[in-house]
């Protein structure tokens, strides 16, 4: 019972903390510079990545490296809305909703694995994606991937997102709107039953649930979550190239969820947000050794937070509950 973290320890502490981080992220305009604002803007996408792959392996079961995939879906969408000179909320709706038509068509082969199969079906639908944005010249660019992607406003009869500070506020607000819908699903029956098939498969089976059909919608809101982050990514520096998209980038969030927290959403944004302080900060320091220190990072993040950042913050939470008790 002392891994248990009832609701009552813990909601009002992560509503408070919730509230302290979405009012710094509004507030940041006001005292940090542009380099600032556009690497927390392209957090932000990223993190929709990550949220996109904690759903599908930490709340659904499925371990998976193959969410770059939706995401590239969703940026190339965004790019070519973009040409059309469609509004921003036109791009990422249109961004998301590629991704989900994508994600329901390879979802129907991924849902029938699991574990490492999964995994690696996964890993093979994300490298074939890579390769198509790389080789599709006439679509996506080629290697050279589409630049020069013209910026166009939030709304119809807006001003077009060119002021780094606007980019920001728009990248932002879009990525806590969409992270805090999906939070609400899974707090809902949806996302109970998504638990349900992730710990106990032939039991939901027994009880008359269709557990293929269940991950099958999963992972097409999660290809939607990853398509969302793709056309947040566009808007944020207005080109995509296969260099966005590939085995890296899927490596790179994968270990943000681990540090963060597999079974957390908003672990897995504070994943990305270490993972790239530590890349952007540390690592230039350390010229041509980065690979290895965001290796080490994994394995300490492994060894000594088995449950996350999320997984530290919920054992904090209990400690005071029983304090206070």
């Amino acid at each position: 019972m002392r891994n248990v973290i009832p609701p009552r320890l813990r909601t009002p502490a992560a509503l408070g903390a919730a509230v302290i981080v979405v009012a710094a992220l509004f507030l940041l305009p006001l005292v940090a510079d542009n380099y600032t604002l556009i690497t927390v803007a392209r957090v932000a996408g990223l993190g929709l990545l990550a949220a996109s792959t904690a759903l599908m392996t930490g709340v659904a079961g499925l371990p998976t490296l193959g969410q770059v995939a939706p995401y590239a879906v969703g940026a190339y969408t965004a790019a070519h809305l973009a040409h059309f000179e469609l509004p921003g909320i036109v791009q990422l709706l249109g961004a998301a909703a590629a991704a989900a038509v994508f994600s329901l068509v390879t979802g129907a082969a991924v849902v029938q694995t699991r574990d490492v199969i999964c995994l690696m079906v996964t890993l093979a639908i994300g490298e074939l994606t890579a390769i198509t944005a790389g080789q599709w010249t006439s679509l996506t660019g080629g290697t050279d991937g589409m630049a020069r992607v013209p910026a166009t406003p939030v709304l119809p009869g807006g001003e077009n997102l060119i002021k780094i500070p606007d980019v920001y506020t728009y990248t932002v607000a879009a990525a806590l709107v969409i992270v805090t819908l999906t939070m609400l699903v899974l707090r809902s029956p949806a996302g109970t039953l998504i638990r349900g098939c992730r710990d106990n498969e032939a039991r939901m089976r027994a009880s008359g649930h269709r557990v293929s059909l269940t991950l099958l919608w999963t992972f097409t809101g999660a290809g939607a979550l990853a398509g969302a982050g793709g056309a947040l990514l566009v808007s944020v520096q207005r080109t995509v190239s296969p260099n966005n998209v590939g085995f890296e980038v899927a490596a790179l969030v994968l270990l943000a969820v681990v540090i963060g927290g597999a079974a957390s959403i908003p672990g897995a944004l504070a994943g990305v947000a270490a993972v790239v302080a530590v890349r952007d900060t540390v690592a230039p320091k350390i010229p041509g050794e980065a690979p290895l220190l965001l290796g080490v990072l994994f394995i300490a993040a492994v060894y000594l937070l088995p449950g996350g950042l999320s997984g530290v913050a919920a054992r904090l939470g209990l400690r005071k509950g029983e304090a206070g008790a």
